[in-house]
């Protein structure tokens, strides 16, 4: 019987999806599906989803909770990890500080200033985490969906001897949208996709053996189409290669749509969660969630009808192969060992990964387009100085990071982004506590 662990379990969507496609596998059906948080109201109303969720598979695991993260562990075969340090109304600041000063951000919980912050406030739980599963079950995977995903991954790996991967939803997600943009099911698709995290790019895409981009192009010529996604197809028009996660966060990443209100209003529109306005998109929707979530949990309770077949997140698949042996290729976060060579070494790359009961093996994907690797390359190297300063405690690291982040620096001179840098480290001083001061 598998021990599986899920760290945030107060998470409650996930954990719900999550727990729904491991009781599909046989090989998972018994399962101990162990639930930790920090939040014992949440933590209890995750009992209560995995139960009913349990009852309705007619599977035959148990669910336990705890509040204690080591006695979770104990005896754990996978470890599932889905954290928010310091809430909502911390993270708002990571999004509200950076537009007194003309940063517009719509999602910023991936990279580029508000990503730093929130990686510099979770990284050292994520090392605690670590050292736990070193100490308490060393054999186990863990699996990090907590955002954000380079910079956590990365601080992880370079750090931690543990079987740590990060996963994430936009590269089967994507591959879904393309599918039905060119009246293909996914089934029928085949890709090799690589980069960076939330902007890693389809290097080959296939349908039924043949090339897919004519098709995509000619899609790409119906307006309604076109405006689901305008960003990513305007990057795709003139990059060549299809970019991964959403147009709302891909704004985020490059120098190109909302360095200037009038930009915003005309790429920053339609599809993917567009909202201009007092608050970002993805911010507006978990503040609202704070309001909401119980009534949404207390309906799923009393809904017979939730979807039991197998969704398309990895996890699942990855510990149904690490218990029985069989092989299984998803996308991963892994550190950059020379397997995308014109990308700096020991940056954090979403590659092809495979997995079995020896756990991860990377697979080299060689050079990037050099349109791409450019882009990729200097995200990832203001994300190496950010983990650098995390792992160190360096201020002044932590300012460089965010002036060479690509939308800061094209709103900002440097004097002002010291400014809003300063404002940031000291207002997120209480979760540095490795920085010997956070004066810049």
């Amino acid at each position: 019987m598998a021990r599986i662990v899920f760290i945030g379990a107060g998470s409650l969507q996930f954990t719900r999806a999550l727990v729904r496609d491991i009781l599909t596998f046989d090989s998972l059906k018994d399962s101990t599906i162990v639930l930790m948080d920090i939040d014992k109201q949440r933590l209890e109303w995750a009992k209560n989803i995995v139960q009913k969720l349990i009852e309705r598979t007619g599977a035959n695991a148990s669910v336990m909770v705890t509040m204690d993260r080591r006695e979770a562990l104990k005896g754990a075969d996978a470890v599932l990890c889905t954290i928010l340090n310091g809430g909502t109304n911390i993270w708002r600041h990571d999004i509200e500080i950076p537009k007194k000063y003309g940063i517009d951000i719509n999602v910023g919980d991936t990279r580029g200033v508000a990503g730093i912050f929130r990686a510099l406030r979770t990284i050292p739980v994520m090392l605690d985490i670590c050292k736990d599963i070193e100490q308490v079950c060393p054999n186990a995977i863990m699996l990090n969906y907590t955002n954000p995903m380079a910079m956590l991954c990365m601080a992880m790996q370079r750090t931690s001897h543990i079987k740590v991967t990060g996963l994430c939803h936009s590269v089967q997600l994507t591959v879904e949208m393309l599918a039905r943009w060119i009246g293909a099911q996914a089934k029928d698709m085949t890709y090799l996709c690589a980069g960076i995290n939330h902007q890693a790019w389809y290097l080959d895409l296939k349908w039924k053996a043949k090339d897919a981009y004519p098709l995509l192009r000619k899609a790409l010529q119906n307006p309604k189409i076109w405006n689901e996604e305008i960003i990513r197809n305007d990057m795709f028009k003139h990059l060549g290669y299809y970019v991964t996660e959403s147009s709302g966060h891909n704004s985020e990443y490059n120098w190109w749509y909302r360095k200037k209100p009038q930009l915003i209003k005309q790429y920053c529109h339609g599809g993917t969660g567009w909202n201009p306005g007092k608050y970002a998109y993805i911010l507006k929707h978990y503040l609202n969630a704070e309001k909401t979530w119980k009534k949404q949990v207390q309906k799923f309770l009393k809904d017979d009808k939730y979807p039991l077949e197998r969704g398309n997140e990895y996890a699942a698949y990855i510990i149904n192969a690490f218990i029985t042996g069989q092989t299984y290729q998803f996308n991963g976060n892994v550190l950059n060992k020379g397997l995308i060579t014109n990308l700096p070494e020991d940056v954090c790359v979403e590659v092809p990964v495979f997995v079995n009961n020896n756990g991860f093996s990377p697979i080299s994907v060689g050079q990037l387009p050099p349109q791409l690797a450019i882009l990729n390359s200097l995200n990832a190297s203001s994300e190496k100085m950010a983990v650098e300063a995390a792992l160190t405690g360096d201020a002044e690291m932590v300012f460089h990071s965010v002036a060479y982040d690509p939308l800061v620096a094209a709103v900002l001179d440097l004097k002002t982004i010291r400014k809003m840098t300063s404002e940031m480290l000291q207002f997120n001083k209480k979760y540095l506590k490795n920085f010997k001061s956070v004066k810049i």
